[in-house]
């Protein structure tokens, strides 16, 4: 008996393998950023939610490791008014005015075309979501890495200021890595983790559980991680 269920159990570990394997299903999407509201659970529980705009997105492309050099899927979003002609070339129809790539190990069965939706996504899910983050602009060391300042009073005039950069004839530079005044922000960010609390299939909506990169109506990429875990009841 006891032996009978590990097969049993083997077998099912096998076809999760396979159906992983095989690429029935494609894991990511892209999506935009709509904003930030929150939701309530049966308990009474704030869930602080992220609403994306997940699709639908166009299969463009499809890269295979034979003619490539590599494994891929190409993805559109988003209805664009005006297209040049190399990318109208390109598309051959579609008017998509985002394209992100996702390289991936095993290609799924797509076709050219093909349109991706939220529904391929479910409550539960667990995500990781890449964006660009806000940008700051030209920011201080105070602001960008939190610096203490100088004092304020008794006639200082060092508020703000960076302070010594380095010694002087030795080394006679400024050694690398030294955090100094530049461009906050406007760089690739990668939310991990991140659970999905609520679906609308309507609206192509996808709630995530936390804050996601970039402001309202930033392009965001989507990719499942893990996949719901079916909840076990004693009714069951």
């Amino acid at each position: 008996m006891v032996k009978m269920m590990a097969d049993q159990k083997n077998l099912k570990t096998e076809e999760l393998k396979n159906e992983k394997t095989t690429g029935l299903q494609l894991d990511k999407i892209v999506g935009k950023k709509i904003g930030m509201t929150q939701l309530f659970d049966k308990i009474g529980n704030v869930i602080p939610v992220t609403v994306i705009e997940a699709g639908p997105c166009f299969v463009t492309q499809i890269k295979t490791a034979e003619k490539d050099g590599y494994n891929a899927v190409q993805l559109g979003f988003i209805d664009a008014k005006k297209l040049n002609k190399p990318k109208a070339g390109h598309l051959k129809g579609k008017k998509c005015r985002y394209l992100r790539e996702f390289r991936l190990e095993t290609l799924p069965k797509l076709a050219l075309g093909q349109e991706l939706k939220v529904d391929a996504f479910n409550p539960g899910d667990v995500v990781e979501i890449s964006g660009i983050s806000i940008g700051k602009g030209f920011a201080g060391t105070v602001k960008k890495y939190h610096h203490g300042r100088g004092p304020m009073t008794h006639g200082s005039k060092s508020h703000r200021i960076p302070g010594s950069i380095g010694a002087g004839t030795t080394p006679g530079r400024v050694l690398k890595g030294r955090k100094m005044s530049g461009r906050m922000g406007g760089v690739i960010v990668l939310e991990v983790n991140l659970g999905v609390v609520q679906i609308d299939l309507e609206k192509n909506l996808l709630l995530v559980k936390g804050s996601v990169p970039g402001k309202a109506g930033n392009i965001v990429t989507i990719n499942r991680v893990a996949v719901a875990k079916p909840i076990v009841g004693k009714d069951e």
